[in-house]
């Protein structure tokens, strides 16, 4: 399985070279929309008007049905693209290749449950949260488990690329499985060569509903204290995280104008109207916990910024 499993990697990693290659001249000179305006053209997108947008097969935050992202992560940035003025047109690739799409600026955004890391912002810009994610596992159904100690030793699966590689890597015992999508962390899950999945938590409600076969649940990590996060500093993505739409270095207009319209949405109830939507708690997915302000000011954000937030 093994070496099935590095072929997918590399075959993925090629396809989505190939994908975000051929496509990363589209969209110009006649492709280009009309009568765009002042405001949409001062954002200093790739091709005027138009947003070129990264995402990988990720429902229910990211797909591509009839030319259109969906999920929640693609219903926030519809709505932000119609307040700007801009075009959304997508181009889908894997983890790996939207990350790379941004900081070798052939996009010019990505989203979908992108974790905001002081490594990643070192490469691109950051947005504020859109919303926060809670530390969700996928379980085999009759297993428990509550905190780390619960994992040492055990297989512990997740994607290719994502924060929770590191955190894992930390675990005393534990073996990291990673896999180029969510669906192989669910495969071996199922088959019962991984014990525990860590996914963005709307994953694994979906999968509960449309893969019963494969018998899980979704549980919660009860987050390391302060002092654990210390003493192992990977364990920091053991905690609930931030995410962002992720842009390229340059792109400080359009990161700005992005930040502002989300936050916007945070005021006026339409964030807590989709992630109920997609069958989540906007009480755990739009309240920042205690030191997520603090990881960002003075790195990518002023001293003084507050992280957005729904009303107590």
């Amino acid at each position: 399985m093994t070496r099935v499993r590095s072929l997918r990697s590399f075959l993925s990693a090629v396809s989505a070279v190939l994908l975000l290659s051929s496509t990363a001249g589209c969209g110009s000179g006649d492709d280009a929309p009309k009568n765009v305006s002042a405001e949409a053209a001062a954002l200093d997108t790739l091709t005027s008007g138009v947003l070129k947008v990264a995402v990988q097969p990720y429902a229910p935050y990211t797909s591509v049905k009839d030319g259109k992202i969906v999920g929640l992560d693609g219903d926030i940035l519809t709505s932000v693209a119609k307040r700007l003025g801009l075009q959304i047109e997508p181009e889908v690739t894997d983890f790996a290749g939207m990350l790379a799409g941004v900081q070798s600026r052939r996009v010019d955004i990505t989203i979908g449950g992108v974790a905001w890391s002081a490594d990643r912002q070192k490469q691109g810009l950051f947005t504020d949260p859109p919303y926060y994610s809670p530390p969700a596992m996928a379980v085999r159904n009759g297993k428990t488990y509550k905190t780390v100690a619960d994992l040492e030793g055990l297989n512990l699966g997740t994607v290719e690329g994502y924060v929770w590689v590191k955190s894992i890597q930390a675990v005393p015992g534990a073996e990291l499985h990673a896999y180029p999508d969510a669906n192989g962390v669910l495969d071996d899950l199922g088959a019962g060569r991984v014990d525990v999945g860590f996914l963005d938590p709307l994953i694994i409600i979906a999968a509960q509903q449309e893969r019963p076969d494969i018998k899980i649940s979704t549980q919660y990590l009860t987050p390391p204290t302060a002092a654990q996060v210390k003493a192992k500093p990977a364990y920091e993505y053991f905690q609930p995280y931030q995410t962002g739409f992720y842009l390229p270095k340059k792109a400080t207009k359009l990161e700005k104008a992005i930040s502002a319209q989300i936050d916007a949405m945070y005021t006026s109830g339409e964030l807590a109207k989709l992630v109920k939507k997609y069958g989540g708690d906007p009480e755990q997915f739009l309240k920042p916990s205690e030191g997520m302000a603090a990881a960002r000011q003075g790195v990518d954000r002023p001293k003084d910024w507050k992280a957005p937030s729904i009303a107590e």
